[in-house]
């Protein structure tokens, strides 16, 4: 398959911010594909409508983020697959459309292109129905059974699965109902040579010991409510203030969570950076003692690969979780894990840490020797071009352009033509 065009869609971050999708994007246009990707603009960066980058062309869409629940996700996605379907048509005929969601919609944006003779790669970023349930607190009904059937429809329109974990692979197997030589697991490992240690920066510390840091975005799902809470009970529960934390990142909740940080009297103990540079990411990184990941336990976190926690161990950090069935398959030994979703537990967990330099030295090497020899990109690269391979191997033999169209047409004349059988 190389030499062949591939159409890159996604809806819900730019590239190259989508750090997993612009590693996707290059190993495969340095394979030899022609990559071309369709995605939304960012607000602050990737604001070009075009740009080509390392041999992928990007394409830009604007797209106003939803706001106001369920109806305001419906009008964001309905205005996206409109002009991500007009893109990629533009921008012609494909070999490969390759969709990462969410939302499960994309198969609309990628159905032309299927029918033209098109294979789909579905890479599977989020479990969208738990996702809605853990997003937005609610239970199993209309909406939730919606997406699974959205899900399904997807899995059963893709040629091949890209999953991020074994827990995502499980759910294409059953949910999906695809065999398993069509699932390939491709995790979102940090590439070694982005994570390299810089000299630490003492003035992060604002003066104290140590510096706690999170990394990541800032959702409803993501815990930085918890891990806020949490610091709260570490100063005033447990008497520590040998401390400074750095939240860096940004997200739907990043004005909610500095407001609830004035509110917990946090202002001189926490700072918020927003979305900085990778030269940023490595200074604060390096400078940390403690990292944090405190997604809390709902059905979508369960059973998530965290980046942070990838890139956490990639620069030698300890790291406090919560207990996450995913998170402990990742981290392993490089991570001490508190009760799901307590606050306390998750502040005496910080301050173990805090007390054992020794802990956390050993904690350090073990996530570093865990992404150098299983979890780096290096190893999710080959499992991606291994995955492409199986795409050109996908079907019962190559298929022509059009072929698709051709059989869709076959069909509608010959229900035609059975109702003027009938007719008569």
């Amino acid at each position: 398959m190389a030499g062949s065009r591939v159409l890159v869609l996604v809806e819900n971050l730019s590239v190259p911010f989508d750090r997993r999708v612009w590693q996707e994007s290059r190993a495969l246009a340095a394979a030899g594909y022609d990559v071309s990707v369709v995605c939304p603009r960012g607000e602050r960066h990737d604001t070009e409508a075009y740009a080509e980058l390392e041999g992928v062309r990007i394409h830009r869409f604007p797209l106003r983020p939803a706001t106001g629940g369920p109806l305001g996700y419906g009008r964001e996605y309905g205005a996206a697959l409109l002009r991500m379907m007009v893109l990629g048509l533009r921008l012609g005929r494909f070999d490969v459309v390759h969709i990462c969601n969410p939302p499960d919609l994309l198969f609309l944006a990628a159905l032309p292109h299927k029918l033209a003779g098109a294979r789909i790669v579905f890479d599977h970023h989020d479990l969208v129905p738990e996702l809605y349930l853990s997003r937005f607190d609610r239970g199993p009904g209309p909406v939730h059974r919606a997406l699974l059937a959205l899900e399904r429809i997807t899995f059963r329109l893709a040629d091949v699965v890209i999953a991020t974990n074994e827990t995502y692979r499980a759910a294409a197997l059953s949910r999906g109902g695809k065999s398993p030589e069509q699932v390939f697991v491709v995790r979102s490992g940090p590439r070694l040579d982005r994570f390299v240690p810089v000299p630490p920066d003492p003035s992060l510390k604002r003066g104290k010991s140590n510096l706690l840091c999170y990394l990541g975005v800032m959702g409803p799902q993501d815990g930085v409510d918890y891990a806020l809470r949490a610091l709260s009970c570490l100063r005033d529960e447990l008497d520590r203030r040998d401390w400074h934390a750095v939240f860096v990142g940004s997200g739907d909740e990043y004005p909610s969570l500095v407001v609830l940080a004035r509110e917990l009297g946090l202002t001189d103990h926490v700072t918020f950076t927003g979305r900085v540079s990778d030269d940023d990411v490595l200074r604060h990184l390096s400078s940390a003692d403690v990292c944090l990941s405190p997604d809390p336990l709902n059905p979508l976190n369960d059973a998530s690969t965290m980046n942070k926690i990838m890139e956490y161990m990639a620069m030698s950090k300890p790291i406090v979780s919560f207990d996450l069935r995913e998170a402990r398959v990742s981290a392993a030994q490089a991570a001490v894990y508190a009760q799901p979703n307590d606050e306390r537990d998750f502040a005496e967990r910080i301050a173990g840490l805090l007390d054992d330099p020794g802990a956390r030295e050993r904690m350090g090497r073990e996530g570093r020797r865990r992404v150098e020899t299983t979890l780096s990109w290096d190893q999710s690269e080959r499992a991606l071009l291994e995955c492409y391979g199986q795409v050109s191997r996908a079907g019962e033999g190559p298929r022509s352009p059009g072929s698709g169209a051709q059989r869709l047409r076959t069909r509608w004349y010959m229900r035609r033509r059975r109702g003027r059988v009938q007719r008569r």
